[in-house]
């Protein structure tokens, strides 16, 4: 099983690897129209002058190295994702040493490196489209569960895993979906809203989805969990925004590491999920690697061919698209542990863990080489 999983991360990403890079003076031109709201890390600063960006723009004389390297960096996201997968299937002990105390503190880092790119603006524009929002939250919610329970169906899992795979489905949208969504050019402060609607409605929808399609209890704590919505998603954006407001400067220079820190901070909480789990992940079999990943692949084709009829532009199709796609797996993870009696449901959380983040980073870099025609 170790084998047959490490096989079939091997060509996504070696194909990844392999990619055509678009040179970065053709992106950025073909998106001139939305530079002061695009959250790229060589846009000119919001609030500046057009004559000043224009300046910006003819004495910069293009990316630097390092900038380049940050943009490679983040599109090899995918490849970083199934690198850390594969060493901690291969050898635990490297990955499974890191603390259930760091995650907070990784998260908070992959959310300050997003909350830089924000400004108030962005989120007074994404509350006069409360409709989107709303329609995320029913993807969340009702296609998500809906799905992972038929999906557990058709491919013939076992109870307790078909439990856990409905708890995946049932939880809340992942806070990596900010940074892919960054990286795919989508709307940064809209996914940031997302994320935050659908962890809060967590509290009382992951008991109530769990109670009717299982029939079973799970108790969650509603205290603990806004206290961990606060830490890790707003403080650290409430944080970047301010320092985005005060000392713009400051955040000029600081940018170009944005989606360094997000990848490295995401592909750590991935290798060391996947480390503490390497033994029952490869025991569980083709089926659960099969279910998971088309949850995450179909959640999210699925809800961009929702949104995108209803008229929505193409930033906010793929910022849904990504949104509905990748989940809060380790959040499932937690609570398996903590709530079911049975080992086996937790482990469905620990293979989302992995699909989501090389789904949700792999949808990423392809919207990235795509045009927003908006």
């Amino acid at each position: 099983m170790r084998s047959l999983l490490i096989l079939a991360l091997a060509p996504t990403a070696s194909a990844l690897a392999a990619a055509p890079f678009a040179p970065r003076g053709a992106m950025m031109a073909a998106r001139a129209p939305q530079l002061a709201r695009t959250p790229l890390f060589a846009r000119p600063r919001v609030g500046s002058p057009p004559v000043a960006q224009e300046a910006v723009a003819a004495d910069s004389g293009g990316p630097s190295n390092f900038e380049k390297f940050s943009e490679l960096f983040a599109n090899l996201f995918p490849v970083w994702t199934a690198s850390v997968a594969a060493l901690g299937l291969i050898n635990p002990a490297i990955l499974g040493g890191i603390p259930t105390s760091a995650f907070t503190a990784l998260l908070g880092m992959l959310m300050l490196s997003m909350g830089i790119t924000l400004t108030v603006d962005d989120f007074k524009r994404c509350l006069e489209r409360p409709v989107v929002i709303l329609l995320g939250f029913i993807c969340c919610y009702g296609l998500m569960p809906l799905m992972a329970l038929g999906l557990s169906s058709v491919l013939g899992l076992s109870p307790a895993m078909t439990a856990g795979m409905v708890l995946v489905g049932s939880i809340n949208g992942g806070q990596a979906s900010n940074l892919c969504t960054y990286i795919a050019k989508g709307d940064v402060a809209l996914s940031v809203l997302m994320t935050t609607v659908t962890t809060i409605g967590a509290i009382f929808m992951t008991p109530l989805l769990c109670k009717l399609l299982l029939g079973a209890v799970v108790a969650v704590d509603a205290t603990g969990v806004a206290i961990s919505t606060v830490q890790v998603v707003l403080f650290p954006i409430l944080a970047g925004m301010t320092i985005n407001a005060k000392a713009p400067e400051l955040v000029k220079k600081i940018e170009p590491f944005s989606p360094i820190v997000g990848v490295t901070s995401t592909i750590l909480l991935v290798g060391s999920a996947v480390a503490q789990c390497a033994a029952p992940i490869i025991a569980a079999g083709a089926s659960l690697q099969i279910a998971c990943a088309l949850l995450h692949i179909l959640g999210g084709i699925l809800a961009y061919l929702l949104c995108k009829p209803i008229g929505y532009d193409e930033k906010t199709c793929r910022t849904f698209a990504i949104e509905t796609s990748m989940k809060s797996s380790a959040f499932g993870f937690f609570l398996a542990k903590a709530h079911f009696a049975d080992f086996l449901v937790r482990v469905p959380a620990a293979v989302s863990v992995v699909w989501m983040a090389l789904v949700g980073s792999s949808l990423a870099v392809a919207f990235r080489f795509l045009p927003t025609k908006d």
